[in-house]
């Protein structure tokens, strides 16, 4: 299983409001057409917290995006996909940056049902 992450900041003159109202009503539906993502989560930031003995890095994230392939060529299909060039082009109307990475997990903790 490979996992996309992706950090988002919203363009500047969004509000974070207006940031999160995009990506779930609109961007978020047009993930379901893409073939090959086996997930897609929207992790929208609602707060921060810190530890006083650790400091801060300088990110301005609006959201984190996680997209789970099968493996590296589903990635590349969906990716090479007119339904993923939908979903990109959407992207340019609300992300102003993005910082994205692929990952391999390695469960430490699995989810409890």
């Amino acid at each position: 299983m490979i996992k996309a992450l992706g950090l988002l900041t919203r363009k500047e003159g969004m509000t974070h409001e207006e940031f999160v109202k995009h990506w779930y009503e609109i961007h978020g539906p047009l993930a379901l057409a893409v073939p090959g993502i086996r997930r897609y989560v929207q992790s929208h930031i609602t707060g921060t917290r810190s530890r006083p003995d650790i400091p801060e890095t300088d990110v301005d994230v609006d959201g984190i995006a996680e997209l789970w392939y099968d493996d590296m060529e589903a990635m590349k299909r969906a990716g090479a996909s007119p339904e993923m060039k939908r979903l990109t082009d959407d992207g340019a109307l609300f992300i102003g940056k993005i910082k994205s990475y692929v990952i391999e997990e390695r469960e430490i903790i699995p989810l409890k049902k």
